[in-house]
């Protein structure tokens, strides 16, 4: 069997429900709903060149679906990306193959010249990258921590002298200090692609007003008030919780703000119903790793980064 690959839909809900599906089927460690894939399509950065992909198969069904695009806010130019997934009730059937073809022919012709996927760290899909040319790079551990089972730490009894702990949601009329901060915090951490956000009204589209993005729940520690640290939260209204990033600006790092801003955060997000909790980290980022284990967290899973070498078409 050949799937049919195609873009998805605009303004389609069905349609973007049907990538939702997917992509919990095969990573049930992500947060994603429907007006999230929505707005992905819809807000993207003409020059991230992102396309959605849907796999169909003969009765018209999605199986599969990947992002597709160039890293236009890598300081170096020419790279992209592809992360596909694929329903595990509909793997081996070609799905997979033919959302790399596709994707690796529009991004070449797009002029990439390499391409980063990332892969569960599992040997069937490590040999299916394998076999298409991928070579593995760093990797990254999905966390889990069971909210609903009371053992989060309490609140600490004071907060230090001059700190302020603010919900993000209050940053509304003027969220560029937060912008500044994600900035910073986003050209420090680890990975195989360097990040530079200097674009503020890039971000607020891509960013500010995605709607997985919980204002509400995400925590901002202000220090003799300026911002500090801050852990973004997002939400799928289904009771999941995902940290979307946590850090800490360079002058105030190793003083525990960010553990401080995730307690306030989870804490929270308990409270609003939220029973499980999910985040991500670099399996070399040890600090971040350890803030995690003395919450709670559990590595549910591993993602390895693979990488290919394109010709381009231009």
């Amino acid at each position: 069997m050949t799937a049919t690959i195609r873009d998805l839909r605009p303004g389609d809900p069905g349609d973007a429900a049907s990538v939702v599906r997917v992509r919990r089927a095969a990573l049930p460690f992500l947060i994603t709903t429907t007006a999230g894939v929505a707005f992905e399509a819809e807000s993207a950065n003409p020059a991230a060149r992102h396309r959605l992909l849907v796999a169909e198969n003969e009765h018209g069904l999605a199986i599969g679906t990947a992002q597709v695009g160039l890293a236009y806010d890598s300081p170096e130019p020419g790279h992209s990306y592809v992360n596909a997934y694929v329903d595990p009730a509909h793997r081996g059937l070609g799905a997979g193959t033919a959302l790399l073809r596709a994707a690796e022919e529009y991004l070449a012709a797009e002029g990439a010249l390499d391409v980063y996927a990332w892969v569960l760290d599992e040997p069937g899909h490590r040999a299916f990258a394998e076999r298409h040319g991928y070579r593995p790079s760093r990797s990254a551990h999905f966390l889990r921590l069971d909210l609903a089972s009371g053992t989060l730490p309490p609140y600490p009894d004071t907060l230090p002298a001059g700190v302020e702990l603010r919900p993000g949601s209050d940053f509304s009329g003027d969220p560029h200090p937060l912008y500044e901060a994600d900035a910073e915090v986003s050209a420090d951490e680890p990975g195989d692609l360097p990040v530079d956000l200097d674009d503020y009204e890039d971000w607020l589209r891509t960013v500010w007003h995605d709607p997985l993005l919980d204002k509400r729940l995400t925590t901002v520690v202000l220090v003799d008030g300026a911002v500090a640290a801050f852990t973004a939260a997002c939400t799928d209204g289904a009771g999941r919780y995902g940290s979307a990033m946590t850090g800490t600006l360079r002058a105030h790092r190793g003083r525990g703000l960010a553990k401080l801003a995730k307690t306030d955060s989870l804490h929270r997000a308990l409270a609003a119903g939220c029973t499980e909790a999910f985040t991500g980290n670099d399996a070399g980022n040890e600090p971040m790793l350890a803030v995690n284990r003395w919450f709670g967290y559990e590595i549910c899973a591993t993602e390895t980064r693979y990488a290919k070498k394109l010709e381009t078409t231009r």
